[in-house]
């Protein structure tokens, strides 16, 4: 890019990030997704599943139970702090555009239903065959209030967790309140679903997405 935009940004030291040391996984398959955003992931981000305790080695024996590893802010930070930053050959994590405490994790409520006609609701009883949905929402904060590179780290973060995470999740990114000049413009755009389906047909924005994950 010929402009940098923010020639000087507040750099973090790698060890003062948030971090969790993962040990070593067992042999698992090749986790590479599908879908709409499954071309501008590098094949080197899905050699594993993070997510998935089981292992695919032939000695172990393929009725064993394995409950899923619960999945927390700290995981979720582990997966987009890798990010590289479109405008420096640094991190999100680093650069503090992504940060620990502005990640949440919340079961999405589930359906109502009316109990009579008055505007009294309840819940339904949950349904153990359904899997309870989950919303990951992170707030990013970009380096500078002008920044016009805003959508694109908020598109990277957004598909590098919806390839990364299990079906049961729905991840919402946004730009955290007070932090850029037309916040409300970049939120939008990120929630619109269609509108984020258009931007990834775009051929040069795919190339600078797939640069920014080529690290995770």
């Amino acid at each position: 890019m010929s402009e940098i935009l923010n020639a000087n940004p507040t750099i973090r030291n790698a060890a003062d990030l948030p971090s969790r040391r993962r040990e070593p996984s067992k042999k698992t398959k090749s986790r590479r997704p599908f879908g709409l955003l499954s071309s501008t992931i590098p094949d080197s981000a899905y050699t594993s599943d993070p997510f998935n305790p089981s292992s695919s080695s032939e000695t172990e024996s393929s009725d064993s139970d394995e409950e899923v590893e619960p999945i927390d802010e700290q995981e979720i930070y582990d997966l987009i702090a890798p990010i590289q930053d479109p405008e420096h050959p640094l991190t999100l994590g680093s650069l503090s555009v992504v940060n620990l405490p502005d990640i949440t994790i919340a079961p999405t409520d589930p359906p109502s239903s009316r109990t009579n006609s008055s505007t009294t609701y309840i819940r339904k009883p949950p349904d153990p065959s359904i899997p309870v949905i989950t919303t990951v929402t992170v707030l990013i904060t970009p380096t500078i209030t002008h920044c016009s590179l805003a959508t694109v780290i908020g598109l990277g973060v957004r598909v590098r967790l919806e390839q990364a995470l299990p079906p049961r999740f729905r991840v919402d990114v946004r730009i955290k309140e007070g932090t850029h000049s037309t916040a409300k413009e970049v939120n939008r755009q990120l929630g619109d679903k269609e509108r984020v389906a258009a931007a990834l047909e775009n051929g040069t924005l795919m190339g600078v997405l797939r640069k920014m994950l080529d690290g995770c």
